[in-house]
């Protein structure tokens, strides 16, 4: 378990400190264009505040508080199933990842009002609308590790 908590701790580090620098020392938040071309045309930095789920998905309602209570929830749930289940060291990096994911992004519902994304990927003349943080990704290799690598147990007979 330790593991866990201290891959969630650099995993939450890393997404802070990537958001502070990008937001506000590279200035994101101020750039009337909201736009630093990285390595164009794959990789720009575009801020957009999210204020709903995945996609900005219910972004007209104020869902800030029902998404902080769900990542709580999410993030007990995880630590109680893997105290109940144990795992391999993967495991546990997996749900480290998820966990310092969930709470990089409810910090910033806490702060902000909504998520500061700011990773923007295009390709091959697609242009990409949306943009992603480390939070994010994160949360999505969390999901997945735990999805793959977890082993409850309860093997069908």
């Amino acid at each position: 378990m330790r593991l866990m908590y201290w891959t969630a701790f650099w995993i939450f580090l890393l997404d802070q400190v990537t958001k502070y620098v990008v937001v506000h020392w590279l200035g994101l938040i101020n750039d009337a264009d909201g736009r630093i071309a990285v390595w164009p045309p794959f990789l720009e930095f575009r801020m957009a505040w999210n204020r709903g789920v995945n996609f900005g998905l219910f972004a007209d309602f104020d869902m800030r508080w029902v998404l902080i209570g769900v990542a709580f929830a999410i993030t007990g749930f995880v630590i109680w199933w893997l105290s109940r289940i144990g795992g391999t060291k993967w495991v546990y990096v997996s749900g480290g990842f998820l966990i310092g994911g969930a709470m990089g992004n409810v910090i910033d519902r806490l702060l902000y009002g909504a998520v500061a994304d700011f990773l923007n990927m295009s390709c091959c003349g697609i242009n990409n609308p949306y943009a992603f943080n480390v939070a994010d990704i994160a949360i999505f290799v969390g999901a997945v590790g735990l999805a793959f690598l977890a082993d409850d147990k309860k093997k069908a007979a």
